[in-house]
């Protein structure tokens, strides 16, 4: 079961909040998500695990290469606080900045990551 104590002490850092802003966009791999954020691998695969550990993101293996997206919440409080906050990074500029570096990397359309991000939660 997600808490909240666990839910706001990952939303505490910034690299977090980026993975969580890319992730509104869909499912990412980290291969790709630690190249748009600009941080080494270590680095994103170590804030992922936070993440997980949180309960705010699920993944999927392919092979050697684990993708990552939102995990899907039953409750409505840590639901809530998920959708406030990515509605909170949709608009700034660092999150429009990390779209465009992955829409570069996996030549898709920065608009459509846009419009996945907006309908997303």
């Amino acid at each position: 079961m997600v808490q909240l104590d666990d839910v706001f002490a990952a939303l505490a850092d910034e690299t977090r909040r980026r993975i969580l802003g890319l992730l509104a966009s869909g499912e990412i791999c980290v291969c790709h998500m630690h190249e748009a954020l600009d941080v080494p691998q270590s680095t994103a695969s170590r804030h992922l695990a936070h993440l997980r550990k949180a309960g705010l993101v699920a993944t999927r293996r392919d092979g050697l290469w684990v993708h990552y997206r939102l995990a899907e919440f039953e409750d409505p409080a840590v639901a809530g606080v998920l959708r406030s906050t990515l509605s909170a990074l949709h608009s700034t500029l660092g999150t429009d900045q990390d779209r465009k570096k992955l829409s570069k990397l996996i030549q898709i359309p920065v608009k459509a990551l846009e419009k996945s991000a907006k309908r997303c939660c």
